[in-house]
């Protein structure tokens, strides 16, 4: 695999969209593998509740493993990413309606959100992979503020069952290192939100 991001440090931040988890731990895996350094961040609750898709202690094993380093999981942890310069871009995968509803409203009240808060201190891109089962819902004024939130870019995003849960909205997480490339130079990938056809 080619190192096209080699000497990149990218903040990986994770939040709890638990099922979507191996997904985007298989794309922290892929830009490892791509030559970039990742520097791990959780959220409070990414970070302590298990579920069936793992436990909190799993969860946090496999992220460290991949990573190579112990994973910020509070405020405290997150605070110096940008004063330290320590990511020249930050990811976050999976990211809920619930912190983009936060980052959209300047609230900073997990490792998450000050991770993205201190990162963007530097104007640095920002590369949010949505995984929420109400973005069409309550929470779609909240993502649509991103959308027009300078710094703020996103993976591309498609109803994953728009019959049963027609307000859900699901990140194509394979397409998260061409978001990271696609950002990097200032380009949003479109379409934002399409429909994978049959």
């Amino acid at each position: 695999m080619s190192e096209i991001f080699r000497g990149l440090k990218i903040g990986f931040a994770m939040t709890g969209s638990f099922c979507t988890f191996k997904k985007c731990f298989e794309q922290a895996e892929i830009l490892k593998n791509m030559g970039a350094e990742l520097i791990p961040i959780m959220s409070e609750n990414a970070s302590h509740i298990s579920t069936r898709f793992g436990s909190a202690e799993e969860n946090m094993k496999k992220f460290s493993e991949i990573c190579g380093k112990d994973v910020m999981t509070s405020i405290s942890d997150a605070e110096p990413i940008g004063p330290e310069n320590m990511t020249d871009i930050m990811v976050v995968a999976p990211c809920t309606s619930n912190t983009a509803s936060k980052l959209a409203n300047s609230i900073t009240d997990t490792a998450v959100t000050m991770a993205v808060k201190s990162h963007l201190r530097s104007g640095k891109p920002v590369v949010l992979a949505i995984a929420s089962n109400d973005s069409l819902l309550g929470s779609a004024k909240n993502i649509g503020e991103l959308f027009n939130r300078k710094n703020y870019y996103f993976v591309p995003m498609l109803q994953d069952d728009c019959a049963k849960k027609p307000a859900s909205l699901v990140s194509e997480f394979s397409m998260l290192p061409q978001a990271v490339s696609a950002a990097l130079e200032g380009i949003q990938l479109r379409p934002i939100i399409y429909h994978k056809s049959d």
